[in-house]
């Protein structure tokens, strides 16, 4: 799959604390003409990294290190940065204020996260939920 130009060049931050999942997106993003911020691993990393370099679309595993991502998560929406939560949790446990944000099931495909980065960095309406 070829990158779409809409998102090459894109700085994505990856908040993922499942060393081998981050480090294989991380891989497959930069390969793909991503800049990666991160990957990140913890909730407070994931702040600072936000803090210090804004990010153009993120990726967000809904528990980091047994923290949940939701304060960078209402962070990453007051700056207007799209995100998608990519987690193996049910819809369920996503309060309300996320309804809208894309969920995807792990494990990731890297076609799948292309195509959903392009969809965000395109303004387009979620997709459908895939995963578990």
């Amino acid at each position: 799959m070829t990158t779409n130009q809409a998102i090459a060049g894109t700085t994505i931050l990856l908040a993922e604390d499942e060393y081998l999942i981050a480090d294989d997106l991380a891989r497959d993003l930069v390969e793909h003409g991503l800049t990666v911020l991160g990957p990140v691993a913890t909730l407070d990393a994931a702040l600072a990294a936000v803090a210090e370099q804004r990010p153009d679309l993120a990726v967000l595993d809904i528990n980091l290190r047994g923290r949940p991502v939701f304060p960078l998560a209402d962070l990453l929406q007051a700056r207007q940065v799209p995100f998608i939560f990519a987690t193996g949790y049910d819809a369920d446990v996503i309060p309300d204020r996320f309804a809208t944000v894309p969920r995807h099931g792990k494990p990731l495909q890297t076609r799948e996260l292309l195509a959903a980065l392009d969809n965000l960095a395109n303004g387009a309406a979620p997709e459908p939920v895939s995963g578990s």
